[in-house]
């Protein structure tokens, strides 16, 4: 998931101007920047993105890091969410990463993004499926008539706060990067995907950086018990997309040791 506004998105079916990012899948990290590069680019009709100097994202991805990554391991509230195998494979990768890694608490004034993107998703949703709501809601999903129901009852004044509680957070973590760390080590998902085709799995773990439009790649370097991957995930400053995939390239190779 690049930086918000980094990838352009009409053609999107849009849910969230704040939360939607286009997301990449591939491979390796490697063709995640083979991918990135040529989409990377201004568009008039979509307000987020803004004109900026080509990304050599394949080129900076090849490198080695100048010094081996700092990470910092985030938990986020719902570390209680996390199964027990999530748990325990992280306790052997911050063991296998040693000094490289440091256990941060976040700070208080991000504990409740959770509840701010409720406000701010339900509301953004609402606005724009309101067509289908006033024209076929009994053709959608009910969980998603309960988000829109949800989303109808948001306040502007309840919405605008909550908007202008991201910028503060996300330059605390501006701080966290400048000061000391390459990237965010946090799960990916609460555990191993679910089966079926129902469900895409829980968000909760991606919440906070997708609010802040800040970029992070999912790899997945370890093993639940049931034998499926298990993600972690790596986040990096806004614009810092190519950094940041170099990041991830490091520390896969540096698992696979």
């Amino acid at each position: 998931k690049p930086t918000h506004g980094l990838i352009p998105r009409p053609g999107l079916f849009m849910l969230s101007r704040t939360c939607d990012h286009v997301g990449l899948f591939a491979r390796t990290v490697e063709d995640l920047a083979l991918l990135a590069e040529p989409l990377v680019a201004f568009d008039e009709r979509d307000l987020d993105t803004r004109p900026r100097a080509r990304v050599p994202f394949v080129e900076v991805v090849g490198e080695e890091p100048p010094l081996p990554p700092i990470f910092a391991f985030v938990k986020t509230p719902q570390w209680r969410h996390a199964a027990e195998d999530t748990k325990a494979a992280f306790a052997e990768l911050v063991e296998k990463l040693g000094d490289r890694v440091e256990e941060v608490e976040l700070f208080p004034s991000a504990l409740e993004a959770w509840s701010w993107h409720e406000i701010i998703s339900g509301a953004e949703m609402a606005m724009n499926l309101e067509l289908e709501w006033e024209k076929g809601r009994d053709r959608l999903s009910d969980h998603l008539r309960a988000r829109i129901e949800r989303g109808r009852h948001v306040q502007a004044l309840d919405y605008l706060r909550a908007l202008s509680r991201l910028r503060p957070v996300y330059g605390t973590f501006r701080e966290i990067f400048e000061q000391r760390y390459d990237a965010i080590l946090t799960p990916a998902a609460p555990g191993t995907a679910p089966k079926g085709l129902a469900s895409t799995g829980e968000p909760i773990f991606s919440t906070l950086w997708t609010l802040c439009g800040m970029p992070a790649v999912s790899v997945p370097l370890m093993q639940g018990e049931n034998g499926l991957p298990l993600g972690v995930q790596l986040v990096g400053p806004r614009d810092g997309d190519a950094r940041l995939l170099r990041t991830a390239r490091w520390l896969v190779g540096h698992v696979a040791k």
